[in-house]
């Protein structure tokens, strides 16, 4: 079995953006968890158009833990029954701060799955930070037998993928979804369940539309 090593992301980020440092930072919401994630003292300063070039070919998601993600993975470990004993599926994992509150709640296998190698990776590595077993996928599609219930955080940022609504409620017995960039879909298997205000971590000082964070969940 291969250990994650932190210095593959660490090495990653150095190469993308300017000075950047990854520090380990327990979450004030859910200090439970503890993520790998790109230090507040990052560059603030205006980037030159080879580094700009850099982070749009590479957006680097998985060092911050966006508002949604941090709202999900404390209503997770708040109301570990949606997840107890259960066959879970992180969609969209960036740095895994769902699957892993997910496990810390009880579920009996929590699968996470990402388009970009370096967010599983870094599922991996902070998976490992706080004790629990997290499988990667890279391919939605590659997951087979049955799943009990897909966990979903921030991946509402354009509309062209509320195509995956369906495909989840599809999928899987039951769905939840929280998410701070639209919130005017209309979908006739999903319902909001609650609401909280959160903001990225580290700060990317968002207005305040982006820190009004919804879940819904499958009906």
């Amino acid at each position: 079995m291969v250990t994650p090593d932190d210095r593959i992301l660490k090495a990653a980020v150095a190469q993308i953006i300017r000075d950047a440092q990854l520090r380990e930072i327990v979450l004030p919401r859910s200090p439970a968890i503890r993520l790998l994630l790109l230090d507040g003292d990052y560059p603030q300063g205006e980037l030159s158009s080879d580094e700009m070039r850099k982070v749009m070919d590479n957006p680097l998601y998985w060092v911050f833990c966006w508002a949604s993600g941090q709202v999900l993975a404390e209503f997770l470990l708040e109301k570990p029954h949606w997840v107890a004993d259960k066959r879970v599926l992180d969609f969209g994992s960036g740095s895994g701060v769902v699957a892993i509150a997910a496990a810390l709640a009880g579920a009996r296998e929590v699968i996470a799955c990402d388009c970009d190698p370096l967010a599983l990776e870094a599922t991996r590595v902070n998976a490992a930070r706080n004790g629990v077993e997290v499988q990667t996928v890279q391919d939605f599609h590659a997951v087979r037998g049955a799943v009990d219930l897909i966990i979903v955080a921030d991946v509402l940022y354009d509309r062209a993928n509320l195509h995956w609504l369906t495909l989840f409620a599809q999928r899987a017995d039951d769905v939840l979804l929280a998410d701070s960039r639209i919130k005017d879909f209309d979908h006739p298997r999903y319902k909001a369940i609650a609401s909280e205000t959160s903001c990225t971590m580290p700060d990317l000082d968002e207005s305040a539309q982006f820190k009004d964070v919804r879940i819904y969940c499958s009906v």
